[in-house]
């Protein structure tokens, strides 16, 4: 009977061995185990290429990707620096990302960096090709890899409506008072030895600082993350993705201040008044005048500053990040939604409320890419801040995300929050949605994406 024990407790302990070898193994060469990805390539326009009015280029402008996989899905989050992508251009690359990688189209999510030093309307075959190149790029590198997750804190935005302390009416600065989420969401991609592949980060801040220039540059969104690449020798792609910014400036935003009183003056001794306007880039300023030249200085150091401040602290997130999966399943989904529309029938810029008629309903596209527990929600438009902050308090994950300006450009306009309709900011007057329906439709969207996910896992 001993000798049976013993002959036993050593076939269990066999066994015992043969399965811990087996789940290690495992980790290691399952097809479950995450991989990533991630590259970034150079899309700064040659100078004949730049329409007029634009004067050069102040720095270069890139579009970087990451792909993650999992063995069933593989998604792509990109990140370009541009205004905004059209409808119609996302459509294309979408549909050329999915043929030339095989990624399906609901698996991508393509952000815009909304910086205003880009000229609008950029685009066409080659243009594209670029972009398809770094999800290319980006998938062919593909490794085993832990993610991580952090947040921290920015104080670079601010609400940007106020009421003007002269007229007393809404007017563009800062509101220090205004609702604000300074959250920097901070997602980490490393090989399975720890070495850097990527970090995504989404914040919610116009990309305006230096548009005055009239000269391309990725503005805060570039130098930030090229600050962060160059911390790791350029051996990690930093991914901006725009938060919810559409009421959410720079903290120290020049153009509403000094330089727009110029420019007032500038356009009154032609006869033309612009107080209740905002002429695009830098148009009615004299570069050659000593003030505004000081003024525009005063601005490319600020976006290397802000840079700085805003990459310390992805950096001061990462470092922090203890908690790392290599196991982990992805799933995406996406949807359109419709609101209400409305045709503007007056003019002006803010300060006064508009008169409308009804105009056909606006499709909004949204979109959900769920990675481990962390939700990656879209938005194709300029999101008001809380709208964001309503979804982030009501999702189901308590590491949530909203990217906009994403796949696309609503032609709504901005798409203030419910409560904001009730103010007579520039955004608003401008939208061309109706009131009481955009909040609720993104956030509820989103969460029946959400609910659907969680079932889903």
């Amino acid at each position: 009977m001993k000798i049976r024990a013993k002959s036993s407790a050593r076939f269990y302990l066999i066994i015992a061995v043969v399965s811990i070898s087996t789940i290690s193994l495992g980790l290691h060469n399952n097809d479950s185990v995450l991989k990533a990805g991630a590259a970034k390539v150079d899309i700064t326009p040659a100078p004949n290429e730049l329409p007029k009015g634009y004067l050069g280029i102040y720095d270069k402008i890139h579009a970087r990707a990451i792909v993650v996989a999992d063995g069933k899905n593989t998604v792509a989050l990109v990140t370009i620096d541009i205004g905004g992508i059209s409808n119609e251009m996302a459509s294309s690359l979408l549909k050329k990302i999915e043929t030339q990688t095989g990624i399906p189209d609901q698996n991508i999510m393509l952000t815009a960096t909304h910086t205003h030093s880009v000229p609008f309307g950029i685009g066409g075959a080659s243009f594209e090709s670029k972009i398809v190149d770094v999800v290319k790029q980006a998938k062919e590198k593909l490794q085993p890899a832990k993610l991580g997750y952090g947040e921290g804190v920015s104080y670079i935005n601010v609400n940007r409506n106020i009421i003007d302390p002269k007229t007393r009416r809404w007017w563009e600065g800062p509101n220090y008072d205004g609702p604000t989420d300074k959250t920097v969401a901070v997602v980490t991609f490393e090989s399975l030895d720890g070495k850097p592949i990527a970090v995504y980060y989404n914040y919610a801040m116009h990309a305006v600082t230096v548009g005055m220039l009239d000269m391309v540059s990725g503005d805060v969104p570039g130098t930030t993350s090229k600050y962060i690449e160059d911390n790791f020798d350029d051996n990690i792609i930093a991914v901006w993705s725009t938060g919810a910014c559409g009421d959410q400036n720079p903290i120290y935003y020049q153009q509403t201040y000094d330089l727009r009183e110029i420019r007032i003056k500038e356009y009154a001794s032609r006869g033309i008044d612009i107080s209740n306007k905002m002429p695009p880039g830098g148009q009615g300023l004299n570069r050659n005048d000593p003030q505004v030249a000081k003024l525009m200085q005063q601005q490319k150091q600020m976006i290397v500053s802000m840079g700085q401040f805003l990459g310390e602290e992805v950096l001061h997130v990462m470092r922090g990040i203890e908690r790392k999966e290599s196991n982990a399943n992805i799933y995406t989904n996406k949807k359109i939604i419709t609101c209400p529309g409305r045709k503007r029938l007056d003019e002006g810029r803010a300060g006064y409320a508009g008169t409308y008629q009804d105009a056909d309903s606006i499709a909004i596209r949204l979109g959900l890419i769920i990675i481990d527990d962390i939700a990656f929600s879209s938005v194709s438009g300029e999101v008001f801040n809380p709208i964001s902050t309503r979804l982030k308090k009501e999702s189901p994950f308590a590491h949530t995300m909203m990217l906009t300006l994403t796949n696309g450009y609503a032609k709504s306009g901005y798409i203030p929050n419910d409560a904001a309709f009730g103010t007579y900011t520039f955004e608003v007057v401008s939208s061309k949605l109706k009131p009481g329906f955009a909040e609720s439709a993104i956030v509820n969207g989103i969460l029946d994406m959400m609910n659907e996910g969680k079932h889903a896992k």
